[in-house]
């Protein structure tokens, strides 16, 4: 592999990568804005022990002091779960300005695709990727995730499009961009907190080897890009669509007159629905990583058989 500038590898994801063990990104904004503190902490320790439990290498992903970093220290998560909002959110437009800073920034689903794919990882977990914002037709608030999904050649494995998104022409758009949506045993789109939207995927497939050969076709044919693994949260641990809906829309109303908008709107969405909620969207919230993440972890060991 060609040296990349400011590239540093863990030495365990370096070691895995070397042998063609699994190894699966995992992205640092759901630490540093997704959750509070302690519990961001706590949750992406467990997830990286899921990722091992089920055969693969976890490889968290963050810039620190300037230095793209393809695995963190238990000490590196603890200062970005304390950092918390204070820490920059870092998507690829960021990415030279941070880094010719030498900062530390928490990296979004498209920077965490980018680096992953600059060390060569082709499986990541998150928990729901970014899209067209509701009143986009206004707002032109398309997320860069999207972008990144049509030319990083990455399998984004999450529980559906956030929720708090237009779920409809979120689709839209990966369809113009020849992004595949694929149900893992399911028909129809999940929504993050719900495990049905009212929408369908594009191709249902039912086990981990049936998702890592359809990726190992994709990429062997050249085919630009990367694809969705929308995989449904657990029954015990979704809400109920009215209730989360309705917490969505008080949310929508208050970022509105508020004036929030950008890469500010979903960190504050998120943390506005789950104290509407009275926390029952965080619990689930972390259910939904950590199911996601040993799916990843599933498709990774299958991609490298």
């Amino acid at each position: 592999m060609k040296t990349i500038p400011f590239l540093d590898i863990h030495p365990d994801v370096a070691a895995a990568l070397a042998a063609q063990r699994p190894v699966v990104a995992l992205e640092s904004t759901i630490i540093a804005h997704g959750m509070p503190y302690p519990n961001n902490v706590a949750t992406a320790l467990q997830v990286e022990a899921e990722v091992r439990a089920f055969g693969a290498v976890p490889a968290t992903i963050a810039i620190v002091q300037g230095r793209l970093k393809v695995g963190l220290t238990p000490v590196e998560i603890e200062q970005l779960g304390q950092g918390g909002r204070d820490v920059v959110k870092v998507s690829r437009r960021d990415m030279a300005f941070i880094v010719a800073a030498r900062q530390t920034g928490a990296t979004t689903v498209a920077s965490t695709m980018l680096i992953a794919a600059m060390a060569g990882i082709r499986v990541f977990a998150t928990g729901g990727i970014g899209g067209v914002h509701r009143g986009a037709a206004q707002s032109f608030d398309i997320s860069a995730d999207l972008i990144e999904l049509a030319q990083t050649p990455v399998a984004v494995v999450c529980a559906g499009i956030k929720s708090i998104l237009d779920l409809g022409l979120t689709l839209e758009y990966l369809e113009t961009h020849g992004v595949p949506v694929v149900g893992y045993q399911t028909d129809n789109l999940p929504a993050f907190y719900t495990r049905d939207s009212g929408f369908k995927v594009d191709y249902r497939l039912d086990s981990p080897a049936a998702i890592a050969a359809a990726m190992q076709a994709q990429w062997r044919m050249g085919l630009q890009g990367g694809m969705v693994v929308a995989n449904p949260i657990p029954d015990a641990f979704a809400m109920p669509r009215t209730a989360i809906d309705a917490a969505i829309a008080q949310a929508l109303q208050e970022a509105l007159a508020q004036g929030i908008r950008g890469k500010e709107s979903t960190p504050f969405l998120l943390a506005r629905v789950s104290e509407i909620t009275g926390g029952d969207s965080l619990a689930s919230n972390i259910q939904l990583v950590l199911n996601n993440a040993r799916l990843a972890a599933a498709i990774a060991c299958a991609y490298q058989d």
